[in-house]
């Protein structure tokens, strides 16, 4: 009897989660979208176009997938975000680098945001390049990364000014937007001529390409009040 129960547990459990690329009934009461649906591209376009790009990208088997040395382009969300909980599982292969900007607005002629650095950090000096760093302003506090090859889950947390970069479950880093130390690490990247970069503005969500493989599943994002 105890294991009957044990399993009829197991299987309601079970029940409860979410298949990949979708949202439990939980979440879907929560208020969380999904921004990739694991069979179309849509609600996503190039960066500066009303379409899609035509080569690079590609959908297989639930996976979200830009071919490396494809010149695919970067990819942003139809919609614009302000507050928000994003959340995705990604994957790249040795060697490889990539990333998830916020803060994307294409009254830039460049893709230019803030950046969770996705990367294999096996020879990556810096540290404000390493994976789950706002690219090049500030490094990541904790080491969280999992080997190339391997799932990662990751999460950027945006409310009021507050920022905060998450990875395998683990709060890696947080920074105020606007602050000194914020705008500082600005001043020695290379965005330091970049208008209104560090501080909050209203933006797409973008899928960069930078000439290697990555792949991407459970793309879900939940938008949220400021404090």
């Amino acid at each position: 009897m105890r294991n009957l129960l044990i399993v009829v547990i197991l299987a309601a459990f079970s029940f409860c989660q979410a298949a990949e690329n979708q949202l439990s009934p939980t979440e879907q009461k929560e208020g969380w979208k999904l921004l990739f649906d694991g069979t179309t591209t849509k609600g996503l376009r190039s960066f500066g176009k009303q379409t899609f790009p035509e080569k690079g990208w590609t959908v297989r088997d639930g996976v979200l997938r830009v071919e490396a040395r494809s010149r695919a382009g970067d990819i942003i969300t139809d919609q614009e975000f302000n507050d928000f909980d994003l959340r995705w599982e990604w994957r790249i292969p040795k060697d490889a680098n990539n990333g998830v900007k916020y803060f994307i607005t294409e009254k830039r002629k460049e893709a230019i945001g803030h950046e969770y650095q996705m990367v294999d950090d096996r020879d990556i000096k810096d540290p404000r390049e390493k994976t789950a760093s706002f690219y090049d302003v500030l490094p990541p506090k904790v080491d969280a990364t999992k080997p190339a090859g391997e799932w990662n889950q990751s999460r950027v947390l945006v409310q009021g000014n507050h920022v905060e970069h998450w990875l395998n479950g683990k709060k890696v880093l947080e920074y105020e937007l606007g602050s000194e130390e914020v705008m500082k690490g600005v001043a020695n990247s290379k965005f330091r001529s970049v208008k209104d970069f560090g501080t909050k503005i209203r933006g797409h969500i973008l899928l960069t390409y930078h000439n290697d493989q990555a792949e991407y599943r459970n793309i879900k994002i939940r938008e949220l009040t400021p404090h």
